[in-house]
């Protein structure tokens, strides 16, 4: 599941809740809080469903959204990725048409990723096996191969932003982890941006240092 939130189509200074949900026969449903007395839903009342939207045949066991929101990525047991354009998806007449399917040689998926730049996906196999695509054309970028079991969560580095004047001090910057981080080169703290953690069932976390793919 994946909870956001959008520009209110009436009022400027208001949102509305989307929920993204992935499901045992394979698809993706996009629901709406469309509710504008009631700012709180008891028992799911005020859900709309948007649309739905059905690419893979077998469950859905894992789903990212990109980190701009634009659109989502899917995998499963099956050897497919769906990608979902999600703002075209809600105003298409046939959301099916903003929705593409990528077919791979590696059934068995249980985990993706998607990189800040959202131009980069990681999806971790049943067989262990980390496999890096271009998130456009689904270009093979590479695979990591440690984990003897499934893997299972994936996640990428996020790259560290300056705070805002008179915005608060993160709390991750505080006291000795400040200090850490004034020893680190700048080289260095840029190679941290390129990570890639891995988890997997067989008890063990991987840090991938990720090449810089540019414009893959």
């Amino acid at each position: 599941m994946h909870l956001s939130s959008v520009a209110h189509p009436h009022a400027a200074d208001r949102s509305r809740l989307r929920l993204l949900c992935g499901y045992e026969n394979g698809s993706v449903t996009m629901w709406g809080y469309v509710r504008d007395d009631k700012d709180i839903s008891i028992e799911g009342i005020g859900w709309e469903s948007l649309w739905t939207v059905r690419l893979h045949v077998e469950s859905v066991m894992a789903m990212a959204v990109s980190p701009d929101g634009s659109f989502a990525l899917s995998v499963s047991a099956d050897h497919l990725i769906g990608r979902y354009n999600l703002s075209e998806a809600e105003s298409a007449a046939e959301p099916q048409e903003a929705c593409t399917v990528f077919r791979t040689k590696h059934p068995g998926n249980g985990s993706i990723a998607i990189k800040d730049d959202c131009r980069v996906c990681a999806v971790g196999g049943w067989d262990g096996r980390i496999r890096l695509y271009s998130t456009k054309a689904f270009k093979p970028l590479g695979t990591l191969a440690y984990h003897k079991k499934n893997c299972q969560s994936l996640t990428f580095a996020h790259p560290q932003s300056s705070p805002r004047a008179g915005s608060p001090t993160p709390p991750n910057t505080q006291g000795g982890d400040e200090d850490y981080d004034d020893d680190m080169t700048e080289q260095e703290k840029k190679e941290r941006t390129r990570w890639l953690v891995s988890g997997g069932q067989d008890s063990r976390v991987a840090i991938w240092s990720l090449m810089d793919f540019g414009k893959a």
